[in-house]
């Protein structure tokens, strides 16, 4: 019997009452269990102050599990971050880099997985930024700008402007090959797709929760390879870094044997609560289930894009697609697109001047008939071959 998405909607996500929401690959509207499980927590501390702290702390290292078996990893190679653009810099930072080394990264990634790298500039550490054709990026031009002083390849599982999926299988053959280490920028891919961390061989990944996890802004995960965990320098350390009690009657600097040394001090609480939450919402649905439902939504979405008359860009080749879906009209200005679908309700957004939609598990078909209708206003009247939904 299959899933019951209609049901998961009704209890879930009332968002879907207002609005046809179509920006995960922004920030997603959090599920009713995440809304309540932050409510929940502030109003105990609010009574009890840390009376239950221990619980709250539980809380978080299910979370913790949770996650790694999300990805295939152990728990002790995990740490918790406020966001994606905080794990990368752990990584950069305290990567052991020698001066007249460098770094491959593809040239249409997010930022924060550009800046952090070129960052480095003044320890010697060169960025090597590699174009993307016509929205792939190729492996053979990964390969190119590689030499013997290539230490690290960065790149994101699913670029956020065109939605193109990066081949990590491939990408990470080609690193091993080379004794290259691997950075992920997870954030766009965890959820519409699936990452095994022991099948693929990624070193670091990082991901904030608040897309595709749809938890709340400010609380993400990073993944450092158990062979990496003391080759990798530590910063930020704090009392939460250390084998020793923050009472203990003397100092003891002994650094946790986990990713947790990254884990200087207090956390975000209410924000890993929610985002427990919706973990626990997704796990319900497993990874395989959930990634097969996203990539069918988005499908939908590209067949309502094309039946409004509008192009949909990026890779035609399904191993190279996402959850990401982006499009272009001649003659419309995305953003003003943006603009005139939310004021008909339908939330969507723009990056790199392309209409970028992201629908989720709820997405429905009055969704799609929303954002077709709003579409179709956008760029005006539909010739009389195109067909609607």
């Amino acid at each position: 019997m299959g899933t019951d998405w209609a049901a998961i909607r009704e209890a879930e996500f009332p968002v879907g009452r207002d609005w046809a929401y179509f920006d995960h690959a922004a920030v997603a509207p959090v599920p009713r269990r995440a809304a309540e499980a932050v409510r929940l927590w502030a109003e105990d501390q609010a009574r009890n102050g840390v009376v239950h702290w221990k619980t709250w702390g539980d809380k978080i290292e299910a979370l913790r599990g949770d996650l790694a078996d999300w990805i295939a990893a152990d728990p002790d190679e995990i740490a918790f971050v406020a966001n994606t653009t905080h794990g990368i810099g752990l990584v950069a930072e305290g990567f052991p880099w020698r001066p007249g080394d460098n770094v491959v990264v593809p040239a249409e990634e997010y930022p924060s997985n550009v800046y952090p790298w070129m960052n480095l500039a003044d320890r010697g550490v060169e960025t090597r930024l590699v174009p993307s054709r016509d929205d792939r990026i190729l492996l053979d031009d990964l390969r190119e700008a590689m030499d013997d002083r290539t230490r690290v390849l960065a790149v994101s599982h699913v670029e956020f402007a065109s939605g193109f999926r990066n081949d990590l299988d491939a990408i990470g053959g080609l690193c091993r090959s080379r004794g290259v280490a691997l950075f992920v920028d997870a954030i766009q891919g965890l959820g519409p797709l699936e990452l095994d961390v022991r099948r693929t061989p990624v070193d670091f990944a990082a991901a904030d929760g608040h897309k595709w996890l749809l938890g709340p802004e400010g609380a993400g995960f990073l993944y450092v390879r158990r062979e990496w965990i003391d080759r990798l320098r530590p910063l930020g350390v704090g009392w939460h870094s250390v084998t020793a009690s923050f009472s203990a009657p003397g100092l003891d600097f002994t650094l946790k044997p986990n990713a947790q040394r990254w884990e200087g001090g207090s956390c975000n609480m209410p924000g890993l609560q929610g985002f427990a939450a919706s973990v626990g919402l997704l796990r319900e649905i497993g990874p395989r289930a959930l990634s097969e439902r996203l990539l069918d939504r988005a499908e939908a979405v590209r067949e309502a894009v094309a039946g409004a008359g509008w192009r949909v860009l990026g890779s035609t080749r399904p191993e190279e697609r996402s959850a990401i879906v982006t499009a272009a009209a001649d003659g419309v200005d995305p953003d003003a697109a943006v603009a005139l679908l939310r004021g008909r309700g339908v939330v969507a957004s723009c990056r790199r001047g392309r209409l970028r939609l992201s629908p989720h598990l709820y997405t429905d078909d009055d969704d799609l008939r929303r954002l077709q209708d709003g579409l179709i206003a956008a760029r005006g009247p539909l010739p009389p071959t195109a067909k609607g939904l």
